[in-house]
């Protein structure tokens, strides 16, 4: 494919109704103004200026080489555009986002046609602005993102609140803390900083208010109604990403022409992709762009509507380069190449469905200490450090087990395992965690796929339900979705947790189940065959517009470490995300980033339960020289969060901003 000259637009700004400027970055292809060209818009809050540069300066000028105005803006309060940024996803942000589109097809190197992709938050709001129906907008890529905001989503899981949640709102809060480059915004910067910091609010609180699946979550999930959708859609994850679930779910709902993903990645663009292998992904968006922004036939749709990587059986480990495997494509989804296999809880036990009249059931049960899960990995994995689940061995020690016999021959899953289950709990408020793992003939357990479900939530994450102590019920558990292998000779092992910390927030209190096992059974997605269309999936390697080379200035260090504190019986997983000091040549640009995340408990003591964030932040250019330091803390007891976070924000050696927060929360069935 022939590429043409690009001409950059380094910064702009594009006028809001409300007279509000938002930063632009615009690559264009260099005859655009006299053969104007379709616009692929990126909208996303993580500063184009100095956060995503070197990410954008690959894949930007890639799709304008390609014959494409490619254009990066900064969302209101982000970055160097001007306003505040209060929360995700907010009405604000996406009227701004139809008036970006309206914008764009308005310039004279525009023919009218825009398309949007985005990775995280960029893919959410590509799916949220489709449901709008801007009159410009033609086609849509996304990446990494979901359709429900509260199923599956940094926030909630099965009604349990996500560990990640802190997480999630400590990079915010760090993030809106930063000021605008004055290099770019002159003198106003110092106001629009404190405006920032003034006006964008403590995010962790906001979220902590909306428990269950309320109008909150409802807003911008577009599985609410799948019809608003009228464009095609392209939808890509990875399988140590978080939002695999929704690429199926998607292909599922919609009815617009659409192709789904799923590879062995985590929370990365494919041509950048961590596990391995990478794909030439930036090939694969043009295809799309050309077939639904030209009108050209590039046979993008006469592959497989899903195409996913089929994982190979391999050891534990918290970070794998490579995932060993092959493609697979199915023509729709749901496939009727994928049935249910049904295995039946006995024991300590699964095997085939049988006729559970003929043995007596067994009542088995569980409580599971706090520290189950400290082997769990990270909800999503950013592949910046080991957060992938270790041997499942250390969890299960926690958790009931029931494995399979050996396989007489190779078993391949595709789809969402669900675990059927029978049971009863001694308290109002409980959580169960189950997880499926591919156990080698030497023992080491990988998990493949796990599941949580907060058991108010059984019937609806809309109206929880207390539990009625003591009382069967009957619950079904889905987990995420997965493609694997489990070979010949391995054993396939569920196991079942009433805790699963630090992933998910523990109940209020100890709680034991009972699992009636007659009644129990695990159903399975079994891939039946291979198809010919299998062995034609393919992609070019990874390609992309060359990056600038940053200066390391100071080293970066990335680590996760286990702590045991035998004489108070306090664990603790402490997260070390540093990236050093880098320099930005062509910014004559200093910037640096560092976190530490702890989450602790003592014992089996539920009010002990603690997770706490630290970010430093900063900048320098000659003697311009900024940083923002931001804590959170966030405990709980049996009836309520408590938040604590402050806020130190630096010019230069003197302190010019200070503030703390303090909020109680109660808790609502969580």
């Amino acid at each position: 494919m022939s590429s043409q000259q690009v001409h950059i637009i380094d910064h702009t700004t594009i006028p809001m109704s409300d007279g509000v400027r938002l930063a632009a970055r615009i690559w264009l292809p260099e005859d655009a103004e006299d053969n104007p060209v379709p616009a692929i818009l990126e909208y996303i809050p993580y500063r184009l200026r100095d956060g995503t540069f070197n990410r954008d300066n690959t894949t930007h000028p890639y799709f304008a080489a390609h014959g494409y105005a490619a254009v990066r803006v900064d969302i209101r309060g982000s970055g160097n555009s001007e306003g505040v940024l209060e929360d995700e996803y907010l009405e604000q942000e996406l009227v701004d986002g139809e008036e970006i589109m309206y914008w764009l097809a308005q310039q004279t190197w525009c023919d009218g046609n825009v398309g949007i992709i985005g990775i995280s938050w960029g893919g959410f709001n590509g799916l949220q602005l489709a449901a709008r129906r801007p009159p410009q907008l033609k086609a849509v890529i996304t990446i990494c993102s979901t359709d429900d905001r509260y199923a599956d989503d940094v926030h909630y899981m099965g009604g349990c609140l996500l560990g990640d949640q802190l997480s999630w709102a400590s990079t915010m809060f760090a993030y809106n803390s930063l000021p605008p480059d004055p290099a770019l915004v002159g003198d106003i910067w110092r106001d629009m900083w404190r405006e920032r910091i003034d006006g964008s609010g403590l995010w962790l609180n906001k979220w902590l208010q909306h428990q269950y699946r309320d109008d909150y979550w409802k807003h911008g999930s577009i599985c609410e109604d799948f019809s608003d959708v009228n464009v095609p859609v392209f939808a890509v994850s990875g399988w140590a990403d978080g939002y695999t679930n929704a690429v199926f779910r998607l292909m599922e709902g919609l009815d617009v022409p659409r192709h789904g993903l799923v590879g062995p990645w985590s929370h990365l663009y494919p041509h950048m992709g961590e596990p391995g292998p990478a794909i030439g992904f930036l090939q694969e968006c043009v295809r799309w762009w050309n077939q639904w922004l030209k009108g050209r036939e590039t046979g993008i749709m006469d592959e497989p509507m899903l195409q996913v990587w089929m994982q190979d059986s391999m050891p534990p480990t918290t970070s794998y380069k490579h995932r060993r495997g092959r493609w697979v494509g199915e023509p729709s989804w749901p496939t009727d190449n994928v049935e249910s296999l049904k295995l039946v809880l006995n024991g300590s036990r699964l095997q085939p469905e049988e006729d559970t009249n003929k043995r007596k059931e067994k009542k088995l049960t569980v409580q599971s200490p706090l520290t189950c899960g400290l082997f769990a990995g990270k909800w999503c994995s950013y592949a910046i450090g080991p957060d992938l689940a270790h041997d499942q061995r250390e969890d299960d020690g926690g958790a009931l087990t029931f494995d399979t016999r050996r396989l007489k021959e190779d078993l391949n899953l595709l789809g969402s395992p669900v675990l059927e289950l029978e049971l009863a709990a001694d308290k109002p408020v409980a959580m169960i965690a189950v997880r499926l793992s591919d156990v080698a003939p030497d023992d080491k357990a990988t998990r493949v796929t796990y599941g949580v479900l907060n058991l108010t939530h059984r019937d609806s994450h809309e109206h929880p339900e207390a539990l009625e102590p003591g009382r069967r019920y009957r619950v079904r558990v889905p987990m995420n979705s997965m493609a694997q292998v489990f070979p010949r000779g391995h054993r396939l092992r569920l196991s079942v947790s009433t805790s699963y910390w630090p992933i998910a927030w523990p109940p209020p209190e100890p709680v034991r189940l009972t699992i009636y096992d007659r009644a129990s059974r695990l159903v399975l997605p079994k891939r039946l065959a291979d198809r010919s269309e299998d062995s034609q999936i393919g992609f070019g390697p990874p390609d992309g517009t060359p990056a600038e080379p940053l200066h390391q200035l100071k080293p970066s260090h990335h680590n996760w470490y286990m702590h045991r504190d035998l004489a108070t019986d306090k664990s603790t997983l402490e997260v070390i995300n540093d990236d050093g000091t880098v320099e930005i040549e062509s910014l004559d640009l200093e910037k640096s980033k560092y976190s530490i995340e702890w989450y602790s408990s003592v014992a089996d003591n539920f009010d002990s339960i603690r997770g706490e964030t630290l970010w430093e932040r900063g900048y320098k250019r000659n003697d311009w020289q900024v940083k923002t330091v931001t804590r959170t803390i966030l405990t709980s007891d049996r009836y309520n969060f408590y938040i604590h976070a402050n806020l130190d924000a630096y010019e230069g050696e003197r302190r010019v901003f200070s503030r703390i927060w303090d909020y109680v929360v109660p808790r609502e069935l969580v």
